[in-house]
């Protein structure tokens, strides 16, 4: 048996054993990390001399998994993430960072059911230890990004197409934020990257508001499951969907909420 074969069995072994003893869940940690090694697999980008794979795994649980992983969640996205380094070394892929495992709940899913989207991207947020880009961009660009959905079957857990994906809501979305003052311009552009994200006029604040008619801790923009609304915080002066006021409101793409006097455009798009 090669040097590296007995190398994946005792990674396979460690999931296994001491998380498949700790974790009642029906999603078991070594299917997490035997399915992103497929999706790194899958996702891989052929370029003039260099095979890239994606660096960035965002794994979708259901509420109930989600919970039974949370005690050891730390520990878990580390040892996936030295799986997913192992496999890329041993298959000579170039990665523009060190992997990084995100790990996420989503109403939508069952017990037992699981996304994952995988990105390729030049900056990864979640990684201060990232090495810098490699000289050579794979071809299509700096940014790739797919979901799959596994369920389990008769036959094991299978994946699902990428309608039903997003149908559920589970996609790859970019959400953003952006606020056009009384003054106005071209506006202030946030990328919405959180499930809650306070804006207002205090520092402290996730969205940074100056207009002087903003209280400062105006309002919050709330994910709940694939959708997204904007709740009033007791403001001095509101707010307002396109034109109405509100104290609790979905968005779609394309509202505008107005806050003081300064407009917040909601955007969002598969990216």
């Amino acid at each position: 048996m090669s040097l590296l074969k007995k190398l994946e069995e005792k990674i396979q072994d460690l999931f296994e054993g001491s998380f498949n003893r700790a974790f009642k869940s029906p999603v078991q940690p070594v299917e997490l990390a035997r399915k992103l090694v497929k999706e790194m697999d899958d996702h891989k980008v052929v370029s003039v001399s260099r095979v890239y794979a994606p660096n960035e795994y965002t794994v979708f649980l259901s509420s109930a998994d989600g919970q039974q992983f949370e005690a050891y969640e730390e520990d878990l996205k580390a040892d996936l993430t030295e799986y997913l380094t192992e496999h890329a070394r041993r298959e000579n892929y170039d990665l523009l960072s060190r992997p990084i495992v995100i790990m996420e709940t989503d109403e939508d899913l069952q017990v037992g059911e699981f996304g994952i989207a995988t990105r390729m991207v030049s900056d990864p947020k979640q990684s201060p230890a990232a090495p810098p880009p490699a000289p050579e961009a794979p071809a299509g660009g700096p940014e790739i990004s797919r979901t799959v959905i596994y369920r389990p079957s008769a036959q094991g857990t299978m994946a699902v197409s990428a309608g039903e994906a997003r149908e559920l809501g589970l996609a790859r979305e970019c959400v953003t934020l952006t606020a056009v003052g009384p003054e106005g311009g071209t506006g202030k552009v946030y990328e919405v990257e959180k499930r809650v994200i306070l804006i207002g006029r205090s520092s402290h604040a996730d969205f940074v508001l100056t207009d002087a008619n903003v209280s400062r801790r105006h309002a919050e923009l709330r994910r709940r499951g694939g959708d997204y609304a904007i709740v009033d915080l007791d403001s001095t002066n509101g707010v307002e969907v396109n034109g109405l006021r509100v104290g609790s409101q979905p968005l779609a793409d394309g509202d505008v909420i107005t806050l003081g006097a300064t407009k917040v455009t909601f955007k969002r798009k598969s990216c």
